[in-house]
């Protein structure tokens, strides 16, 4: 396994509620496969935020890590972009 790039995706900070957790809504657009109307599905991640510097909001890049705790498989790799 050595060599292998961890899966990365970026999307919205929706709380950040919790102490070092975010949780991140990663939109995503497929078409119906019968019907061709495109639909779209908003999968929600729980992401480890080290320092507690995202904010509601927030544009993050989470990459695939180790379980951290039940539900937190994800951490925050960069801010792309603050919230206004």
């Amino acid at each position: 396994m050595k060599g292998t790039e961890r899966k990365t995706k970026t999307g919205f900070v929706v709380s950040s509620k919790m102490d070092k957790t975010v949780v991140v809504a990663v939109e995503r657009r497929l078409r119906h496969p019968i019907y061709g109307k495109v639909v779209r599905r908003t999968p929600h991640f729980y992401a480890h935020d080290d320092k507690n510097q995202c904010g509601d909001g927030d544009l993050v890049r989470i990459a695939e890590t180790r379980p951290l705790s039940k539900l937190k498989r994800w951490r925050v790799v960069e801010i792309v972009k603050k919230a206004e």
